[in-house]
Formats: C-alpha cells, sequence, structure tokens
C-alpha cells in the first residue's frame, strides 16, 4: 500500500508542487493519475521512492515511512519507469543495463540470465542485446526502461507517461502488460496525457490540478464529469463524449468501440 497524508512540496524556485495531498493507493490497484503539465503528477510520483522528501506531511510505502529509508530499499518494492529514459540508462550495453539491478539486488548469476532473455524477448529488444542502449529509439528505451523494471518483479510498478514514443502496436502491447500486472496482484500506477490508451483498461483515475487533486474514482465515473476535466485541462474519451452525445445515452459510457456499435444498432428501427 502507498499512502500520501497532507503531504506539500515546494521545489527550489519556489513554486508549490504539491499542496496538501491524501492519497492511498491499495495493494494490487490501477491507478491512472492525469492532468496537464505542471499539475504535480511527477512529482508526486517522486515520492514514493523516496526521491524527493515531502516539505509537509508524510509518504508511506507498506508502513515504512519514505524519509527513514534509502532509496534503494524502495526501489525494490517500486519501480519506476521514468518519462525521459535517457536519465535511467547508463550501462556498456543493452544486455548490462537488464542485468544492473538483477545482480544489484542479488539474484544467483543463472536467474539473472534467464530473466535478461525474457525481458529482451518480451519487449522485443533481442536484436539489440550487446548494443549500447544509445542507439535506441525514444520507444525502445521505454520498453528498455520497463523490461528493468519488471526483470526484478517488484510489488508495484510506475509509469510516467510510457505511451510517449509507442507506435499502435507497441501501445496495444504495453496495455496487455500493465493488465497482466494486474491480473498477478501488482500496483499499477499510470501518469499519462494518453486518455485513449487509458480509458479501455478502465483504472481508478485521479485528476491534478495545481499540486491538488480534484476528482478521484472509477474512470467511468471521473471521465463523465467535464467541469472537473475541464479545469484541469483534461480530455474526455471520445467514447465517452461520443455516449454523452446521442439522443439516447447509453446507461454507462462505452469501454470500446463495439459496445458503441451494438448500442446503436440495437436502436435502429
Amino acid at each position: 500500500m502507498i499512502e500520501f497524508e497532507g503531504v506539500s512540496f515546494t521545489h527550489p524556485n519556489g513554486v508549490l508542487a504539491l499542496d496538501n495531498v491524501d492519497l492511498r493507493i491499495e495493494k494490487g490497484e490501477t491507478l491512472a493519475i492525469v492532468g496537464e503539465n505542471g499539475a504535480g503528477k511527477t512529482t508526486l510520483v517522486r515520492h514514493v521512492t523516496g526521491l524527493l522528501k515531502p516539505a509537509k506531511g508524510r509518504v508511506s510505502v507498506d508502513g515504512v515511512d519514505t524519509r527513514t529509508t534509502t532509496t534503494a530499499t524502495l526501489s525494490r518494492k517500486v519501480g519506476v519507469a521514468f518519462q525521459n529514459p535517457d536519465h535511467q540508462l547508463f550501462s556498456e550495453s543493452v544486455e548490462a543495463e537488464m542485468a544492473f539491478a538483477l545482480k544489484n539486488f542479488g539474484f544467483e548469476p543463472d536467474v539473472v540470465a534467464k530473466r535478461v532473455s525474457w525481458g529482451l524477448q518480451t519487449f522485443g529488444l533481442e536484436e539489440y542485446r550487446g548494443s549500447s542502449p544509445l542507439i535506441l529509439s525514444g520507444g525502445e528505451k521505454k520498453r528498455l526502461t520497463l523490461a528493468c523494471i519488471l526483470a526484478w518483479d517488484p510489488d508495484a510498478v510506475i509509469l510516467d507517461e510510457p505511451t510517449v514514443g509507442q507506435d499502435a502496436l507497441q501501445k496495444e502491447r504495453l496495455a496487455g502488460t500493465v493488465r497482466m500486472l494486474g491480473a498477478a496482484g501488482k500496483t499499477v500506477v499510470i501518469v499519462s496525457h494518453d486518455i485513449e490508451f487509458l480509458w479501455p483498461m478502465q483504472p481508478r483515475v485521479v485528476v491534478m490540478k495545481s499540486g491538488r487533486i480534484v476528482a478521484d474514482g472509477p474512470a467511468a465515473e471521473v471521465m463523465q464529469r467535464r467541469e472537473a476535466l475541464d479545469s484541469a485541462r483534461v480530455a474526455q474519451p471520445q467514447l465517452v463524449a461520443f455516449g454523452q452525445e446521442l439522443g439516447a445515452k447509453p446507461e454507462r459510457p462505452f469501454v470500446d468501440a463495439l459496445g458503441a456499435r451494438r448500442f446503436i444498432e440495437g436502436r435502429r428501427p
């Protein structure tokens, strides 16, 4: 469980990034955090692994105060793939990058080898095994950071703008990975502007504005609250907007295009 209790944080330049935030993320929950640039989304998740410490309030992971333990210890439980993968990649080869954390966490050599191969194959990076991470495209670097994290099997995974640089196929694979993690009981937190990517997964959604949480609840509920979304400059999913414009409105928002089609065909004369 991850918990924020009255957390505030101010950047060195004087900008208030988090303003008295209360948030509880349960084990096994899939949570999406949305909001415009500067809303405090990335600042929020950087507090989970202790990279940032609250100026006020408390952040805890499984009951442990992030101010009283190391980032390395927290990282064993919570893996974070940041928006800019260049901030995380440093090894001479893709294979060495995959193996680094596993060795650091004390995995046996044979386990390291198996997990490295699994990650490279699962995320389509096997051909780059001996290459420098620097030659990878932006999308490939993102996949590599995610593969590195999943290889050590943390209890929680935080993905900061994971769809940037990914094509439609890779987005679909990523969505499948998120669902797989959820089914395995992992806690997944996704920070994203990509509402169309998030919507079909139907996560719990937290909307942030100016360092505060202005909406929190199931996607099907939050994404219909136009006033809150507009104030935070968050677009509605296209299927939600479409359903609200219909003369005969559906009981629940359409999750996918097939549901919309069936609804419309069922009302044809």
